[in-house]
């Protein structure tokens, strides 16, 4: 896991510039797939960005067989690389898919990495997103938890650096037999306005506190943007990128 925070990776990343790294290989393509969106950029070695970012719209019926296509597009316009990491929405021991909640119901028993390396021809790790984007941004001390806000509510606990897998705290209850995804998920924000969503976001940071003692808590995804209430001193607002940057974790071990 690593020991360290998202600051030296994150600028670059964040306004789409390029490392000028000298040693390049192994490469890594990294791939965050969303409810909304899936997107795609190569790190080096180092886990520093060597291309730009591309994305591509998930499809509205995401079944595995059209986002694989979308996977597909994606390499063919991220150039050369060794090898592939990948997040996933959802439940993934082994590269299998046991959860697809904001995606499609076929995506449970897929092998993600089997597939992904029979698309591309290399080898291939699949990880819950969250996950991956908790390794980019913890600083491997104490307890630190990773909440991203998108379409779902995706979460990552670490412990010293250590990652529990597959948290998946978003469809866990929250308030009024609903689920945090159900109150802090896009479908949600979009039918109750910013305003409600915020006082939700809130109320969900003050338990998860209570509940977890955590030393930081680290929040991305595509609408942490839209938070711009006070925040507690120990919650910390982190680029979506870091779901990219993520991706070279899974090879360090």
């Amino acid at each position: 896991m690593p020991q360290r925070a998202l600051s030296d990776t994150k600028e670059s990343a964040k306004l789409g510039n390029v490392a000028q790294a000298t040693s390049t290989q192994p490469r890594t393509l990294s791939i965050d797939i969303g409810g909304s969106g899936c997107k795609a950029l190569v790190l080096d070695a180092e886990g520093q960005p060597i291309t730009e970012r591309v994305r591509i719209k998930t499809p509205d019926t995401p079944t595995p067989a059209v986002v694989l296509e979308v996977l597909g597009r994606l390499a063919e316009k991220s150039g050369e690389f060794e090898r592939v990491s990948c997040g996933f929405p959802g439940v993934v021991i082994d590269g299998v898919i046991l959860t697809a909640v904001n995606l499609h119901p076929d995506w449970v028993g897929v092998n993600l990495a089997q597939e992904l390396e029979n698309l591309t021809g290399k080898p291939a790790r699949v990880a819950n997103d969250a996950d991956i984007q908790g390794m980019a941004v913890v600083e491997g001390k104490g307890v630190e938890m990773v909440l991203t806000l998108g379409t779902g509510m995706g979460s990552a606990l670490f412990t010293d650096g250590r990652l529990v897998p597959n948290l998946e705290l978003g469809h866990h209850p929250f308030r009024k037999n609903k689920t945090y995804e159900d109150c802090l998920g896009e479908a949600a924000m979009k039918e109750k306005g910013l305003k409600w969503w915020r006082k939700r976001l809130l109320e969900a940071i003050d338990l998860l506190a209570a509940i977890f003692n955590y030393r930081v808590l680290y929040i991305g995804g595509g609408n942490a943007k839209k938070i711009e209430m006070e925040l507690p001193k120990n919650v910390k607002i982190v680029p979506n990128v870091a779901g990219l940057l993520g991706g070279i974790y899974l090879w360090k071990h």
